[in-house]
């Protein structure tokens, strides 16, 4: 019992350190913020910090991680709820990435700096949430062939296809680029279009 006691307290100072770094990260950017300054707003040593991570990169990597862990889990929410068509997970999910990525992006062009990164120095932890991302696009895709909403012959390829149309929408830097009415109104436009493909329909002139 004492052990886990331990562990969970280790993770809570983990958990807290990777807040402070982000709060950092947001308004400094990754270049400029140092260890030194995310252990005062821990409230602790450099030398302490250096005990829970190597270094700022190793930092930097769990908060990429941590991050997609909630997007992952926030589409795998949306694809899991029950009462739902096909056509309405694949618009939901699309909305809760963009208002996700809205909401830890926006006004913040420093969170690039992560991004970037990220994607160069740890490309394995953006392949992971690509592939998670997928995999739940395959169930909805699926789901859509089995209730009759969509003929697709190759889910898991279509998922990738789908991801990538959707990639304006839960990329940050697109998130300073426009109104969160615009992107809104665009991902609902992208998804219909969508949906119309997946059905094998055309689209309706208005």
């Amino acid at each position: 019992m004492q052990r886990k006691l331990v562990e969970t307290t280790v993770d809570d100072i983990r958990a807290g350190i990777l807040d402070a770094a982000e709060a950092r990260f947001r308004v400094y950017g990754l270049n400029k913020t140092t260890m030194a300054e995310i252990a005062h707003d821990m409230g602790m040593s450099a030398a302490n910090l250096y005990r829970y991570f190597k270094n700022k990169q190793d930092i930097a990597a769990a908060c990429a991680s941590r991050c997609i862990d909630t997007q992952v889990a926030l589409l795998r929410d949306v694809v899991r709820t029950s009462g739902l068509s096909a056509a309405e997970k694949l618009e939901r999910c699309t909305l809760e990435m963009l208002r996700y990525t809205w909401e830890t992006a926006h006004d913040q062009p420093r969170i690039n700096e992560l991004v970037n990164h990220v994607i160069l120095e740890h490309s394995d932890i953006v392949h992971d949430k690509v592939r998670g991302a997928c995999s739940l696009l395959a169930e909805v895709l699926a789901q859509g062939n089995e209730s009759g909403e969509f003929e697709v012959d190759d889910v898991v390829k279509t998922a990738e296809t789908v991801y990538a149309t959707l990639k304006m929408f839960h990329v940050p830097i697109f998130m300073s680029l426009y109104s969160q009415e615009e992107l809104i109104s665009r991902a609902r436009d992208v998804v219909a279009l969508l949906i119309s493909g997946l059905s094998g329909r055309k689209p309706k002139p208005d």
